[in-house]
């Protein structure tokens, strides 16, 4: 049986589960999130938790067992606490800063990177060197950091470029000076 798929999800204070069938909907104070799942998987609210529970044993049934609950628990999670993603530039002359609404980034290109909010999603810049992707779902802010991050992926050479913060890069070693 799955470990992860049996395992409750306890409902924080100030958070409200509605299960419709195969319709989950999530309310808290951060906000509010509704996704619908695979009709094989029951769903059901029982006391403070939410529960995710599987018809049969076919292969299919125990991916989406804990995937199901997995999804439900980040929905909760999102709606009560939030997530968020760090990314540092790296590089002479990369910044960042934040005018309005949009992210706008000088990357060494001729010209500035502009990236707008996307709904359900908010960027904070501390410093000229530091963007902060913040919001309730956690795959949306992990797409948008993940876009962010294309815009300059870090090179293997000298570093530069935007990565998560605590991402490792392997350095390549440049060209030696032999020969003539």
């Amino acid at each position: 049986m799955s470990r992860i798929g049996r395992k409750p999800i306890a409902i924080p204070a100030g958070v409200n589960v509605t299960v419709d069938g195969n319709k989950v909907t999530v309310a808290g104070p951060k906000g509010t999130l509704d996704s619908t799942f695979h009709a094989k998987m029951a769903i059901a609210v029982e006391g403070g938790n939410v529960v995710v529970s599987r018809p049969d044993d076919t292969n299919e049934s125990k991916a989406l067992h804990g995937l199901t609950r997995t999804l439900i628990s980040n929905m909760v999670t999102g709606v009560s606490e939030g997530f968020s993603k760090e990314l540092e530039v790296i590089g002479v002359g990369y910044r960042v800063a934040k005018q309005g609404t949009n992210l706008v980034m000088n990357l060494g290109y001729s010209h500035q990177v502009i990236i707008p909010e996307v709904e359900g999603i908010k960027f904070e810049c501390p410093d000229a060197n530091k963007i902060k992707v913040i919001g309730i779902d956690k795959q949306k802010v992990g797409q948008v950091a993940a876009e962010i991050r294309e815009k300059r992926p870090p090179e293997p050479y000298k570093g530069k470029g935007i990565r998560y913060v605590g991402e490792y890069i392997i350095r390549k070693e440049g060209k030696t000076g032999k020969g003539k």
